[in-house]
C-alpha cells in the first residue's frame, strides 16, 4: 500500500506548473494549484484511488479547464492495473452520508434483523443486503412499497405467488386494487407532499432569461382531472389513447388523466415517420392521438401534427406549441385542444376514479427497434412500482429533489421519470425545447435541478459547445445516464461540472420496465461501468454453451436474468412473450432463465460492462467485435497525451464496435461522432469495417479519403493492426431510436444498399 501511494504521489509531483498553464489555467493561478494538487495527494494515505479523491473533493474546481481535469485524473491513475484491479474509480461512498440515503436508512432499520451479526454498515453490508433482496423477494418489496406513495383500494394478499408455473415471472401483489394515477396526486403526509408542493417546474425554449414556471400538486390534479372528465365524453373505459408530443407539461397532465380515467396510453414517440406512426396505432387499436401542431426545438418549427395525420385517420386532439392558437389547420374529425378542454365545462370537479387490478394494462410502449421490429410491450400498474422503486433505491430520489431527465414519453425513460417524481414526492423538471444547448443547461441551474439524467450523447453536445460556461450546477448531488455507450471523458467532463458527484449508468428494458443493472449510491462509482445489479434483481452470464460462469468470476457472456422480476412484463401484444423472453434459455436453480439479450462483462472488483447486443456483431478478419459499451482508455488520450498513459491503456485489449468508434472520435478535431459498422462485399468474402462520420458543427470541409488514413492510422496504432479500414463516409447524422440509441443496423443496411447499387452500376 506504502508503495502504491508513493507511486500516485509520484505521478501528481510529475505534473508542472508549464503543463497547468498548458492545460489552460493562467499563469497566474498555475502556482497556487500546483501547490494545492501536491498537498492534498501528500496527505492522501493509500493509492491512486485515495490521492484521486483527495484532489477531486479539495483542489479541482467545474470552472477548471476540461483540460486540466484530463491532465489530473489521467496522470493519477497512469499506473493502475486495470487487469488486476479493475476499472478505476472516481467517486467514493462517505460511511456518514449513505446513512442518510434511502437505501442506507432501510438498512439501518432493518439490516440487524436481517442479517443478523453479519450486518456491519450500509457500504460494507450492500452486497450481504442486495443478495437478501433477490433471495427473500417478498420481504425486500414489502419494506420498499411502504417507502414511495402507493395507496391500494384493496390490499394485496400477497407479494409474490410462485404457484402458477405458466406464470414464469410469478403472480405479483395479487388481489391488489388501486389506480396508480391517483397515487400521483395525492397529498403524502410521509413525504411532506401538500397541495400546495411544487409538483412541476418548466421553462420554454427562447424565454431562457425569465423565471422558472411553477405549478403545485393542487394545480396538476385539477387539471388532470379536467382532461380525464373531458375523456369521458367521447371514450369508453379500457379505450387505448395514443400520446405523439413532445415531454411538456400538456402531455404529463394528458398521460396521468389517460390512466386516472381507466384508458390506456400509447406511447409513440415525437421522432416518428408517418408509417412509424401508423404502425404503432394499429398494432395498439388506438382510437385517437393527443399531438402538438409543431415541435420548437433550437428555435426551428418542426411539423408533428402533418406527420400524426399522414400516418393514421384515428382522431386527433391538437395542441398549440406556443401561444393560444394552432398553427395549422384541422383535418374533419380532429379537435383543437381548447375546444377539447371545453367538453369538461360544467362538469363536476370530484372525479370517480377507476379503480384495477394490479396487473390492469394502463400503457403500452415499444420496443427500441435496434434489432427488429418494436415489439408492444404493456405496462401494467406494477410497472411504475418497479421503476420508481429502483429510482428510490438507485438515484436516491427524495421528497426535496428536483429531478431532470431530457426524454420523452414515447421512450420508457418518459413514463420511469414522471412516476419517479410524482410516486416520491420530487418535483418533475421540464424545459420545452432542445437539450442539446445552453437554454437547457441554464434551465438546470435556474430551477436548482439536484438529479439530472442524460443520454451520453447529450452530455458530448454539451461539452463540445461548452455550454455549461459560466453556469452553476451546485446543487446536482446525483447524476445518471443511459441508453448507449458512456464514453469515460465526456463522463469525467460531467462529472466535474457538478464538483465530482456520481453518476449513476443504468441499463435495462422497456420491458422489465427498469434497470437490471445500475450503480448504488453504496458502492464506489468507475467512469462508464455499472456497479452491480439492481436491487432484487438477478443474474448469471453465461458462456457460449450456456453454461453460468461462477459468480464473482470476471467473464464475459449473455445475461441471463432471474425469472421473478417484479414489473417486467408476462405478455406482449404482438409477438409470444415466453418465445421472445424465455424459449432456449437454460434452467437455473430449478427455474428457466429470462432472455434479455445483452452481452456483458465482469470485471475484476466486480464492475459490469454491456457489451452490446448479443444479435448485432461484426467479424473482421476472422475477429468478432461486439458493440460493447466498454471502459477503453486506449481512446482517451487527452490533448496533452501523456506517454505514461500508454502503460495505462495496454492493460485493455478487448475490442469492440464502440472501442473503434472511440479511437476514430478522437483521429480528427472536426469530428463529433463515428460509428463503425460492418459490410458484407457483394462479390462474398470477408465482412469489411465501414466508419461514418458526422462533422462538428462550423467545422471546415474534410475530405472522406483523409480521415480513412487517420482513422487507419489509429486503429492499428491504438488497436489492432490487422483491421483495414475499407470505406469512410461522410454524413450530417446519425439514425437513432426514440431512446437516442444509435441504430448501427440501419447504417449498415443503408450503407450496404448504397454499395450495392454502386457494384451494379
Amino acid at each position: 500500500m506504502a508503495a502504491a501511494a508513493a507511486a500516485a504521489r509520484g505521478s501528481v509531483w510529475e505534473i508542472q506548473q508549464r503543463d497547468v498553464e498548458a492545460a489552460g489555467l493562467a499563469d497566474a493561478d498555475a502556482g497556487a494549484f500546483v501547490a494545492a494538487l501536491r498537498s492534498a495527494a501528500a496527505v492522501a494515505t493509500g493509492g491512486p484511488d485515495a490521492a484521486w479523491e483527495a484532489v477531486a473533493a479539495g483542489v479541482l474546481r467545474p470552472e477548471h479547464p476540461h483540460a486540466l481535469h484530463q491532465l489530473v485524473y489521467y496522470s493519477v491513475y497512469a499506473g493502475w492495473d486495470r487487469a488486476a484491479r479493475g476499472p478505476p474509480p472516481y467517486w467514493f461512498p462517505s460511511q456518514i452520508d449513505t446513512k442518510q440515503t434511502n437505501l442506507g436508512r432501510l438498512m439501518e432499520a432493518h439490516g440487524p434483523r436481517l442479517l443478523g451479526s453479519s450486518y456491519k454498515d450500509p457500504v460494507s453490508s450492500f452486497h450481504l443486503f442486495h443478495k437478501f433482496s433477490v433471495e427473500h423477494q417478498e420481504v425486500y418489496w414489502s419494506m420498499v412499497l411502504k417507502e414511495i406513495s402507493i395507496k391500494f383500494q384493496q390490499e394485496p394478499k400477497s407479494i409474490l405467488d410462485t404457484s402458477d408455473k405458466s406464470r414464469k415471472g410469478g403472480t405479483w401483489l395479487q388481489g391488489a386494487v388501486l389506480n396508480i394515477a391517483e397515487c400521483c396526486l395525492l397529498p403524502w403526509p410521509s413525504q411532506n407532499r401538500t397541495d400546495d408542493s411544487t409538483a412541476i417546474v418548466w421553462r420554454d425554449e427562447g424565454l431562457d432569461n425569465h423565471p422558472v414556471n411553477r405549478m403545485s400538486l393542487k394545480e396538476l390534479r385539477n387539471q388532470v382531472i379536467t382532461v380525464a372528465t373531458a375523456l369521458d365524453t367521447m371514450f369508453q373505459k379500457g379505450d387505448r389513447i395514443a400520446i405523439d408530443m413532445p415531454m411538456t407539461c400538456n402531455a404529463v397532465i394528458i398521460y396521468l388523466a389517460i390512466v386516472l380515467g381507466g384508458f390506456v396510453v400509447v406511447s409513440i414517440a415525437d421522432s416518428f415517420a408517418p408509417q412509424e406512426i401508423g404502425t404503432r396505432m394499429s398494432v395498439s387499436k388506438a382510437k385517437a392521438i393527443f399531438t402538438q401542431d409543431f415541435i420548437i426545438r433550437g428555435g426551428k418549427k418542426v411539423p408533428l401534427y402533418s406527420r400524426v395525420v399522414q400516418g393514421t385517420s384515428s382522431k386527433a386532439v391538437a395542441i398549440p406549441a406556443t401561444g393560444g392558437f394552432l398553427g395549422v389547420s384541422l383535418r374533419n374529425g380532429d379537435m383543437s385542444w381548447k375546444d377539447f378542454l371545453s367538453c369538461a365545462a360544467g362538469r363536476s370537479s370530484i372525479y370517480p376514479t377507476v379503480y384495477q387490478p394490479s396487473d390492469a394494462l394502463t400503457n403500452i410502449l415499444f420496443s427500441s427497434g435496434t434489432t427488429g421490429e418494436p415489439k408492444a410491450i404493456p405496462w401494467s400498474q406494477l410497472s411504475p412500482i418497479r421503476c420508481t422503486c429502483d429510482t428510490w433505491a438507485h438515484l436516491d430520489i427524495q421528497p426535496q429533489d428536483i429531478f431532470c431527465w431530457p426524454t420523452n414519453l414515447g421512450w420508457v425513460m418518459g413514463p420511469i421519470l414522471l412516476y419517479s417524481c410524482f410516486l416520491s414526492g420530487a418535483t418533475l423538471a421540464l424545459y420545452h425545447g432542445s437539450p442539446l444547448g445552453r437554454g437547457f443547461c441554464k434551465f438546470v441551474q435556474d430551477a436548482g435541478v439536484t438529479i439530472l439524467g442524460s443520454v451520453p450523447s447529450l452530455v458530448k453536445s454539451w461539452k463540445a459547445g461548452n455550454f455549461t460556461e459560466g453556469l452553476h450546477w451546485t446543487k446536482i448531488r446525483v447524476l445518471s445516464t443511459t441508453g448507449e455507450a458512456s464514453d469515460i471523458d465526456d463522463d469525467l467532463w460531467l462529472s466535474s461540472r457538478a464538483s465530482y458527484k456520481p453518476i449513476i449508468e443504468c441499463c435495462g428494458g422497456t420491458e422489465l420496465a427498469s434497470s437490471y443493472i445500475q450503480g448504488s449510491l453504496l458502492r464506489s462509482q468507475a467512469f462508464g461501468a455499472f456497479s452491480g445489479a439492481s436491487m432484487s434483481t438477478g443474474f448469471v452470464i453465461l458462456d457460449e454453451q450456456g453454461t453460468p460462469y461462477p459468480d464473482d468470476v470476471p467473464c464475459a457472456g449473455e445475461v441471463g436474468l432471474f425469472p421473478l422480476y417484479f414489473g417486467a412484463t408476462d405478455r406482449l401484444l404482438n409477438a409470444d412473450n415466453n418465445k421472445v423472453y424465455f424459449d432456449g434459455m437454460p434452467i437455473y436453480n430449478g427455474r428457466q432463465l429470462r432472455r434479455h439479450g445483452d452481452i456483458i462483462q465482469r470485471t475484476v472488483g466486480g464492475y459490469y460492462i454491456v457489451q452490446g447486443r448479443a444479435d448485432d456483431t461484426m467479424n473482421l478478419g476472422g475477429i468478432k467485435v461486439d458493440p460493447p459499451i466498454s471502459n477503453v482508455f486506449n481512446s482517451l488520450l487527452s490533448p496533452l497525451n501523456f506517454m505514461k498513459l500508454n502503460k495505462y491503456c495496454s492493460s485493455y485489449k478487448q475490442t469492440s464496435s464502440v472501442e473503434i468508434e472511440r479511437i476514430c472520435n478522437r483521429a480528427d478535431e472536426a469530428l463529433l461522432e463515428t460509428a463503425a459498422v460492418s459490410i458484407k462485399p457483394a462479390g462474398g468474402g470477408p465482412e469489411q469495417l465501414a466508419i461514418l462520420a458526422v462533422l462538428k458543427d462550423r467545422s471546415p470541409p474534410c475530405d472522406a479519403n483523409v480521415l480513412k488514413s487517420k482513422f487507419q492510422r489509429a486503429i492499428q496504432k491504438n488497436l489492432n493492426p490487422l483491421f483495414k479500414v475499407s470505406y469512410v463516409k461522410i454524413v450530417p447524422e446519425f439514425p437513432r431510436t426514440a431512446s437516442n440509441k444509435l441504430l448501427r443496423r440501419v447504417l449498415r443496411d443503408q450503407l450496404s444498399k448504397e454499395l450495392s447499387n454502386r457494384s451494379k452500376l
